[in-house]
């Protein structure tokens, strides 16, 4: 690319119609994507709403190139085009905005717009990139310093850095996912207001991400809604309620699938969490007054859409992040969730990505297994000398029990598939029959039938035992078919809480949406 060719945003040219007419893609037996068409008009905001798991990344996905679709078309102004990959899309003029930041931190502003082309060149003019920059800054929607490297940016700033990158690649259509997730409120309606008045212009078209109801309402023309791969439904915004958009979302009907619950006595109250609050790693609120009490015998679940503080409420729960407000008791102690803690009030979890939060992925089974217990008897005399017989024999019972599929028990974890490492981690914290509260965050995700279904039977069979259960899932019908009571978090808050046999689905989907 020659520099003299870089935009400028008062010669724009009109973008490009896109259009996906009946795209599939599978994953070996998974179908991720189920003949979906959607047609994104030049000068627009498209919305694409669904829960987690729908389809909407492994769509754009195939938009961009990362993945090849089993079947289906892509069209740029009516003509069927090939994309392989994403310098091809961009050859289409299409960019895409990640969830998460891709610029070098230790690098400027103007070293990472240079660097986000798709030229090759050797040496750099610094004189004359200087300023041609700063004309491209001057006439962009928006402003950044382009000398200050990006590690020194607000959340915000680097968000717009990312857009600018693609304003700076002359994309016109801009692919935006989860754009707002890392901003305050103010600081995605300004971002979102600044690419609405470009689009207003004729100068983009945005197909936008989002999980988010007022989002949709606000800066989209039109939406589609995915559900579970499929087509839920589409139209034009203005001729759409929340209502419209939940019930497409979440479907009117749920298959619930049958779990074997008893009636247990639960009116003793296990973990007590009161006004907690937790920021995320960026230094923002991710967790805002979160109260909540777990009794024995029931399984409370939360419902989210992903990065709305649940991550960070299951940190805080299990000791790997410390809550900057609030207070936190189990069994009517006070409770910071350190090892001898854990270990008094027998509180086990399983969290999400286990072999990345709850494993040493080069440690055998046997080793992993035996995280909460090698230095206790019988694994270990005098509270030091491990015995690693005793360990073994251990891990091998539970394998046994919890059919846990490995060659061995000196197995290195990192071997195992997602469904073992899952059965592994279940089997270490629910081996112990003392079990008085277990956390659990989104247990299934990407899981065969098989592997769900053992999870689910083992999570209720602890709950029928008198366990308290929190459950966390980014999964409804989960939530729905294991949960007595249901909760959604929105935005770091409880916005919705009901026992699971009076739920107002339509109201839940609203709640997750933000709305």
């Amino acid at each position: 690319m020659d520099t003299a060719t870089l935009p400028t945003l008062t010669t724009a040219q009109v973008p490009p119609q896109l259009d996906v007419v009946d795209m599939t893609k599978r994953f070996g037996s998974l179908t991720a994507l189920d003949r979906v068409s959607i047609s994104l008009k030049p000068g627009r905001v498209h919305a694409l709403l669904g829960e987690n798991g729908a389809g909407k990344s492994t769509l754009v996905k195939c938009v961009m190139g990362f993945y090849r679709p089993t079947s289906g078309q892509i069209l740029i102004n009516q003509q069927q085009q090939a994309i392989h990959s994403p310098k091809d899309a961009h050859g289409y003029g299409i960019g895409m905005v990640y969830q998460h930041f891709t610029s070098v931190p230790a690098m400027t502003v103007a070293e990472n717009l240079v660097l986000a082309r798709y030229d090759t060149q050797s040496i750099i003019n610094w004189k004359q990139e200087s300023e041609q920059l700063k004309a491209f800054i001057d006439q962009s929607p928006f402003k950044v310093n382009l000398h200050t490297p990006v590690a020194q940016l607000a959340a915000g700033e680097k968000q717009k850095l990312e857009i600018l990158k693609q304003l700076y690649l002359k994309s016109r259509i801009l692919i935006l996912d989860e754009p707002t997730s890392v901003l305050t409120p103010g600081e995605a309606d300004e971002v979102l207001g600044l690419l609405r008045s470009e689009v207003v212009k004729g100068n983009l078209s945005i197909l936008l991400i989002t999980h988010k109801f007022r989002e949709v309402q606000a800066f989209a023309d039109e939406v589609t809604v995915l559900r579970k791969g499929q087509l839920a439904g589409q139209g034009a915004v203005r001729d759409l309620s929340v209502e419209d958009l939940a019930q497409m979302m979440l479907g009117k009907i749920r298959d619930t699938k049958s779990v074997n619950k008893i009636d247990v006595d639960n009116n003793t109250p296990v973990l007590f969490i009161h006004d907690i609050h937790a920021d995320r790693d960026n230094g923002l609120p991710a967790v805002e007054g979160i109260n909540l009490t777990v009794h024995s015998g029931e399984i409370v679940g939360i419902a989210g859409v992903s990065g709305n503080g649940q991550r960070e409420l299951v940190e805080v729960l299990a000791g790997q992040r410390i809550p900057t407000v609030g207070q936190l008791k189990i069994n009517g102690e006070t409770y910071t969730a350190t090892r001898a803690e854990m270990f008094q009030h027998q509180v086990y979890a399983l969290p999400e990505e286990p072999l990345r939060n709850a494993c040493v992925p080069t440690m055998s089974v046997a080793e992993n297994m035996a995280l909460r217990t090698f230095d206790r008897p019988p694994q270990a005399k005098w509270n030091w000398l491990l015995s690693l017989k005793a360990m073994r024999r251990m891990a091998q019972n539970l394998v046994n029990i919890f059919s846990v599929k490995t060659p061995t028990v000196e197995t290195p974890i990192g071997n195992l598939s997602g469904g073992n490492v899952q059965r592994t981690v279940l089997a270490r914290e629910l081996s112990s029959e003392s079990v008085k509260l277990l956390i659990v965050a989104n247990p299934c995700f990407g899981l065969d039938f098989a592997a769900v279904d053992f999870i689910h039977n083992a999570i209720v069979d602890a709950r029928n035992r008198g366990v308290a259960v929190l459950l966390v899932s980014e999964d409804l019908d989960e939530l729905l078919a294991l949960a007595d009571r249901i909760c959604v978090i929105s935005e770091g808050k409880f916005v919705y809480e009901s026992d699971i046999n009076e739920a107002d689905l339509n109201l839940i989907g609203q709640r997750m949406a933000g709305h």
